[in-house]
């Protein structure tokens, strides 16, 4: 009998050791789009297409919309506006664009059709008039440093808080609900992406993310989905101010001593943000930019 029970046991034991493991559930799909409405407010949505995403504002006298986020996919603006037409028949009163970059401003005519007013900053009209894409619409209206759009009882504010991502970027502040809506220059606990860095502006940028701090808010909308969907804080902003400012320092360095643009590219690291996410992915382009800056004046 015994002999049996310890046989027993080891074919157990085997069977343990030897089964396959059970396979991991890959991750779900995200919807093609979705409108969800900002936790905590009565009037503020972020609607997503893909990876972009677009905050609007549902008011009494009307909607204000910002970024038609339509390049490549012109499907996504009337999806856009069918979403705002199953929570309001309210006209849509204005279209504010985040800045220049066609990926987030393209497809504007569905809303220029609705009645929408135009926004944007200077800069952004400047350069949309030069290339005159034909998706992208030209702003009806400009701001310099900053705007104040009151509709329906809500106020938002609109900021240029100076170059960084792009030269033309405006942040659009509600001040009531205390929430940003800021697009490409604060990537939440990530490395800056090599589209991000491209026509950046090194220094200013930092100063850039300085002022948008000076704002009184507590929550961003963030122009691409963070981390799970959530909005960023202002805990984010603070650490890609610092990831920015050490890159900064150390090009410097590096510059200093002739190495820029290699090999600093493949040298220069800042390894107490080595955490970030896409670190790997994207640090040597950000180096390679801030080069252009130390090294090139450019």
């Amino acid at each position: 009998m015994l002999r049996i029970l310890i046989a027993a046991a080891a074919l157990s034991l085997s069977f343990v050791l030897t089964a396959p493991p059970v396979a991991a559930q890959a991750p779900a799909t995200p919807p093609l789009f979705a409108t969800t409405k900002v936790e905590g407010t009565e009037n503020v949505y972020i609607f997503r297409y893909q990876n972009h995403q677009a905050m609007f504002i549902v008011t009494p006298a009307g909607v204000i919309a910002t970024d038609p986020i339509s390049y490549g996919r012109p499907q996504a603006a009337k999806v856009y506006i069918d979403e705002i037409r199953k929570i309001t028949k309210a006209p849509i009163r204005y279209l504010i664009y985040s800045h220049h970059h066609d990926d987030h401003i393209a497809g504007g005519n569905l809303f220029k059709k609705e009645g929408a007013v135009i926004v944007a900053h200077r800069r952004a009209y400047e350069r949309l008039f030069q290339r005159r894409n034909p998706d992208v619409i030209l702003p009806d209206q400009i701001v310099d440093g900053q705007r104040t759009i009151i509709l329906g009882g809500t106020r938002l504010d609109l900021v240029y808080t100076g170059r960084n991502h792009s030269d033309s970027t405006l942040v659009m502040f509600l001040p009531k609900e205390k929430i940003i809506f800021a697009v490409d220059f604060n990537s939440l606990g990530a490395m800056p992406s090599r589209l991000a860095v491209n026509d950046s502006y090194p220094e200013e940028w930092q100063a850039s993310l300085k002022r948008t701090l000076g704002l009184a808010w507590e929550r961003m909308i963030p122009g691409h989905p963070g981390p799970g969907g959530r909005l960023g804080t202002r805990k984010d902003m603070e650490q890609q101010l610092q990831v920015l400012t050490d890159i900064s320092a150390e090009v410097k360095k590096a510059s200093e001593t002739g190495k820029c643009f290699d090999p600093a590219t493949k040298e220069v690291r800042v390894p107490q943000h080595a955490t970030l996410s896409n670190y790997e992915q994207n640090i040597e382009w950000v180096i390679h930019r801030w080069c252009g800056y130390w090294g090139r004046g450019i």
